[in-house]
């Protein structure tokens, strides 16, 4: 099935600096949000606290929902509605980690009941400890980068034929980021660094497929993040599977690009390597856009019919698909010409 004729020739490399220009601002934005929040807004697996989900039967006043809180001397706690305002269920967080026991929840029920005058139902309770959450958050940026090391040896050796010479980096990578992590270091600090000197290697030891790919999937997680740090949505664990899910939905997208490309590379030799880019974005542009729309439709309906639970990880899905869809095209793509400039002027 194509729904793009095959000849097709749409100039997307004549476009690569203006895509450039808004990814270069959509990063900027995206830090400046995450700086303005002071980080991504943690949710109880990374923060650490108690969530009590509650159901009422008719709706109520969140003003006498706080006070009955207050009477628990639950500490600093928040209320707001969750999942559809016809069914009349909120979330409480509180940033004290308490214990889910039966005495607790009748504690909550009765203070509930008194202060808002209704029926009210103890959907779940939720506990983690600030040790616990800090041990997830680092486990998470752990998670993702070796993610990323692994896909740059995978990346390496099919289109370069270089395996030991990612592995060995790789492999060095790894050692050290495990030694900092031995000492009192942010791990969150480590591993950025840690990042910007694996890009610095894959120019040095010209790996360019890889840093192509790398180079797009780190722009579809900072402009992700960002955006759930502009609409103030919070960081849990669905979330950081959400984001593993891209960087393998994105990979997945540019890797198929590249086949292209190097196929093209031997049939047109006589080409320019700009020509053979664009020729091969065209090629590949009707199987991308049908899997970018297949993929849509399925995470649009579990964003709209999934409920409250499963919201969050379908809206950074959405988003992801989106901008992993626009990065293999106007990002992974032109930085191989960039690479081609680079060894010209070398």
């Amino acid at each position: 099935m194509q729904l793009i004729k095959p000849d097709i020739n749409i100039n997307f490399i004549s476009k690569r600096k203006f895509a450039f220009s808004i990814s270069i601002v959509m990063i900027i934005i995206s830090f400046f949000s995450l700086i303005i929040h002071k980080g991504p807004r943690y949710g109880i697996d990374f923060a650490g606290g108690t969530l009590i989900q509650v159901k009422f039967n008719t709706p109520v006043n969140l003003d006498d929902v706080r006070s009955g809180l207050n009477q628990l001397e639950l500490g600093k706690s928040s209320v707001q509605e969750f999942g559809d305002k016809k069914d009349n269920e909120y979330l409480i967080r509180t940033d004290v980690s308490i214990s889910s026991s039966q005495d607790f929840t009748s504690k909550v029920k009765k203070a509930l009941e008194y202060t808002t005058g209704n029926e009210v139902q103890i959907r779940r309770v939720e506990m983690v400890g600030p040790q616990v959450g800090k041990d997830l958050r680092e486990k998470a940026l752990f998670a993702m980068f070796y993610a990323l090391l692994f896909i740059t040896i995978y990346i390496s050796g099919r289109f370069e034929l270089k395996w030991i010479l990612s592995g060995v980096m790789a492999g060095a990578l790894m050692v050290a980021v495990y030694l900092l992590s031995l000492f009192n270091v942010g791990v969150a600090f480590f591993i950025s660094v840690a990042v910007v000197v694996t890009l610095i290697l894959f120019w040095f030891l010209e790996l360019k497929y890889a840093m192509g790919a790398i180079v797009a999937l780190i722009h579809d997680i900072i402009i992700t993040v960002g955006i759930f740090s502009i609409c103030d949505k919070e960081f849990s664990l669905p979330i950081i599977a959400a984001l593993l899910t891209i960087i393998g939905y994105s990979l997945n997208d540019t890797i198929v690009v590249f086949d292209r490309i190097r196929e093209n590379l031997r049939k047109y030799n006589k080409n320019t390597l700009e020509v053979v880019i664009n020729k091969s974005v065209n090629e590949t542009l009707s199987r991308t856009i049908l899997t970018s729309f297949t993929t849509l439709f399925a995470v649009v309906t579990l964003f709209v019919l999934g409920g409250g639970i499963i919201h969050d990880f379908a809206f950074a899905m959405i988003v992801g698909v989106v901008i992993g869809t626009y990065s293999s095209i106007f990002v992974a793509s032109p930085i191989l010409l960039a690479w081609q400039k680079h060894g010209k002027k070398k």
